[in-house]
């Protein structure tokens, strides 16, 4: 193997006493030149082979003389080097890289580099990459392999054969035009003739099994600030039919903003270095258990069943990098290693999670991009230190050019990791991370939907006179979760309370947008006073004219809490079901109109129906009671079924045993139920149409006195009186056509009610002064009235005021006082 650009190479092995690094393969760019190696370094000298295998970093050092390797200096960190320092010295440098398996020692590579060309980032990048491959090769051609030992494998000095190294190639990829420079033996790995390469990276992706085509593209097209390395395994087709496998180990090289300006890559036959078919069946198992997981959490589990007991693993542990830190997603055993350390100190949800400058080992890993054996982690920071201490491994999970977190496993006894072993972490981390990415993206939309749902849903349902409503919402399983149903429970006057549930075709933002449209304007028609048959036709004239293809069912149910008389209008909505006092149930059966959005002049007729305390009504869409797998009619009865056996005396349970009636979930379900109890006390109500005469509020007061008469009602009468006279002079002054005074007593509290003719709701006004003739009524009125407001009516509104009235026991003991 010769060095991409370099002079000469060489691959020196650790001897079993691990004192010295022996000559195990060599060779030069042109032989006979003098530029020869030395058999033999000793691993405490002070040459840069032995510095690089002792700090376990690269070095480059200049020599003093072609021949002079075995000490040389002064040695400088490979990252350390300016590439026109050498061209001005014309000095040869030479390079060396430490081979490790993990924490283990292998070896080192050593280069020699003209100096003419100097040690650019370039070389010194490509010295790592080809120093990872030939670490790999030789963990597994070690003879201790299959035992998980990775001892040195044989060479010229044990007068064995030379080490294997198989074949290695380089290339270097401009991801800004996607142009790329490979050698002969990168292009004959990956099935290309060097003659006929055109440069450009869609032949080599052409060449590539398309299953494995978006982990390579991930690779091979660097997202901005991405630095470091990836570690990747895949296949190409060869050119006489089958399959090859490649293993890639690269670099990005960034410009001063951050951007890619190159990716160095390294690749090498890894045919040899794949997994067992027992390594690849796991594969396999965890292939498809992930396929079948959607959240994150689904995705932790899933890792941790897969890893854990196959691979005989005390500890696992799955962090996901998100939002810049790396928060624990799920652990074996639950309760966690006995020493977090700087995980437990800044816990933001269930599970620990850490800035990954908190831990240096997982932050060293997540940049380099590559899986780290120890043969324990008792040696690590506190935060990693309890995890393992038998054996430990952490897993970079890399998913669309960037990191998606890490998992740790951990051994309590001693393990050693076999190259086998190895392979199968390597293949499960690119899988765990593009699952991730995916699980991940899937929360999002669903915290997205979720949002936007509950936002055109309303947030609380309003307390109602006689009756208690409950509504339950679930969203499809399948597919974009937000959807088109909807349900709303309105207050439409002090007597009358509307029902109302729909469902828009589709699931989509357009769905959801056109149901809070729908929704708000149906909200609109009903508290103006209008019909149910009215509100039905406005709603339906509405979605006419928004010039979109939707369509939507609904269902308007509204109730005389005080008669129990109901009206029902249907728009192609399955019927409400209704649940008797005595426990029978039954389909309300109204006649209907079409979906709305459908016959712009369509009718809406209205159906009479009565309601007699502890009564259910239920009102739901297509989803509850229908899917591929259940006949609407089966559906109605299962919910009938359900209903008839349910306590009514409990709504919230009732409504939850309903939704149980469904399983995994097609369309989006949404269900109403409204208990009618009934009043116990029914109102009393009094109405006057006010004439038009210069004696109007005269009459007015006379009106109201001779009813609170008639009610035997004789509390806060002067409080009552003067409501009623600056009401009825309001209307009188500033409006036109009819006014009328309505009158309601309902426990201690006695409303005051004056309709008109126009829309303007009163102002109150900002400031008086004593010179002012009118604008003091509305001041009054706040001032006696517990409260008081103004509702739009059709072609008008309605001021009204209650008053609060004392109990009877206190006005019977404040009369005896007077007496006295």
């Amino acid at each position: 193997m010769v060095f991409r650009g370099a002079a000469a190479a060489a691959v020196y092995v650790l001897d079993e006493q691990g004192g010295r690094l022996r000559l195990s393969e060599a060779v030069e760019e042109n032989p006979g030149d003098g530029a020869g190696f030395p058999v033999s370094y000793p691993t405490s000298g002070r040459s840069a082979v032995a510095e690089a295998c002792r700090t376990r970093r690269p070095v480059w050092s200049a020599a003093a003389e072609a021949g002079a390797a075995a000490v040389i200096g002064p040695r400088t960190p490979a990252a350390d080097v300016p590439a026109d320092t050498a061209r001005r010295s014309g000095r040869e440098w030479l390079g060396a890289a430490p081979l490790a398996a993990g924490e283990e020692l292998l070896g080192c590579l050593v280069v020699k580099d003209p100096g003419a060309d100097g040690v650019e980032a370039e070389r010194r990048g490509f010295l790592e990459l080809y120093a990872d491959q030939v670490a790999a090769r030789m963990e597994s051609e070690s003879p201790g392999a299959e035992a998980g030992a990775a001892g040195p494998p044989p060479g010229p000095e044990s007068g064995g054969p030379g080490l294997d190294l198989g074949r290695l190639g380089s290339f270097t990829l401009a991801p800004a035009t996607g142009r790329i420079e490979a050698d002969r033996q990168a292009l004959d790995l990956l099935g290309l003739a060097q003659e006929d390469f055109d440069g450009r990276l869609e032949t080599v992706l052409a060449q590539t099994d398309p299953e494995d085509l978006p982990a390579l593209m991930s690779v091979l097209e660097p997202r901005a600030g991405r630095s470091g390395g990836q570690d990747l395994e895949f296949r190409i087709r060869r050119p006489g039919g089958g399959l090859r496998w490649l293993r890639l180990r690269s670099r990005v090289l960034a410009d001063d903003s951050g951007s890619p300006r190159r990716l160095l890559g390294v690749i090498a036959e890894a045919s040899r270095l794949r997994p067992t078919g027992d390594e690849v069946s796991r594969v396999q198992r965890l292939s498809v258990a992930l396929a079948a997981s959607m959240t994150v959490r689904d995705v932790s589990r899933a890792v941790v069943s897969a890893l854990r007991d196959p691979l005989g693993a005390d500890s696992v542990v799955l962090a996901e990098l998100h939002a810049g830190r790396l928060v624990v997603t799920d652990m074996e055993p639950q309760e966690g290693p006995a020493v977090w350390g700087t995980w437990r100190s800044q816990w933001h949800s269930e599970w620990p999670d850490a800035s990954p400058g908190d831990v240096p080992t997982l932050e060293d890993v997540l940049r380099q991009g590559r899986t780290r054996l120890w043969a324990s982690s008792a040696d690590l920071e506190p935060g990693l230190a309890g995890i393992g201490p038998g054996g430990f491994a952490v897993l970079p999970l890399p998913a669309d050019g960037r990191m998606a977190g890490v998992c740790l496993l951990g051994w309590d006894d001693q393990h050693e990791f076999a190259a086998e072993e190895r392979a199968l972490l390597t293949a499960a981390a690119g899988l765990i991370g593009q699952a991730l990415v995916r699980a991940r993206a899937h929360d999002a939309e669903h915290e997205f939907t979720a949002m936007l749902q509950s936002s055109l849903l309303p947030r609380t349902l309003p307390v109602l006179p006689g009756c208690t409503a409950v509504a339950r919402y679930l969203p499809a399983t399948t597919g974009l979760a937000v959807g088109g149903d909807w349900y709303d429970v309105i207050p439409v006057s002090d007597r009358s309370v509307a029902l109302v549930i729909g469902d828009v075709q589709g699931h989509s933002a357009e769905a959801a947008a056109i149901m809070g449209q729908i929704r708000t304007a149906i909200r609109a028609y009903a508290v103006e006073g209008h019909p149910p048959d009215v509100v039905m036709s406005h709603a339906n004239r509405l979605l006419v004219g928004l010039d979109t293809e939707a369509f939507a069912t609904c269902c308007y149910l509204a109730l005389d809490v005080e008669e129990g008389e109901a009206w029902v209008v249907r728009a192609g909505h399955p019927q409400p079901v209704l649940r008797g006092p005595d426990g029978g149930t039954q389909e309300i059966e109204s006649e209907g109109g079409p979906p709305l959005g459908v016959i712009a002049d369509a009718d809406f007729p209205m159906t009479n129906l009565g309601v007699a305390p502890g009564t259910v009504l239920a009102l739901f869409t297509d989803g509850l009671v229908e899917s591929s797998k259940l006949p609407l009619d089966d559906g109605v009865r299962r919910v009938r079924r359900a209903l008839a056996a349910a306590d009514p005396a409990d709504a919230d349970r009732t409504a939850d045993d309903l939704i149980g009636t469904t399983e995994r979930r097609e369309d989006d379900v949404a269900l109403l139920l409204l208990r009618y109890d009934g009043l116990p006390v029914r109102p009393r109500r009094a109405s006057w149409s006010v004439w038009r005469l210069p004696d109007a509020v005269m009459h007015a007061r006379r009106f109201t006195a001779r009813a609170l008469r008639s009610w035997h009602e004789a509390r806060e009468t002067d409080a009552i009186l003067l409501v009623v006279s600056e009401l009825v002079t309001n209307a009188m002054t500033h409006t036109r056509g009819e006014v009328h005074l309505h009158l309601t007593l309902a426990g201690e509290r006695l409303r005051v009610a004056v309709s008109d003719s126009s829309p303007r709701a009163p102002v109150k006004p900002a400031g008086l002064d004593w010179e002012a003739t009118g604008g003091r009524g509305i001041f009054l009125v706040e001032a006696v009235c517990a409260a008081w407001g103004s509702v739009p009516l059709s072609g008008g509104k309605q001021v009204w005021g209650e008053i609060e009235l004392a109990p009877e026991q206190d006005t019977a003991g404040a009369r005896q006082e007077s007496r006295r």
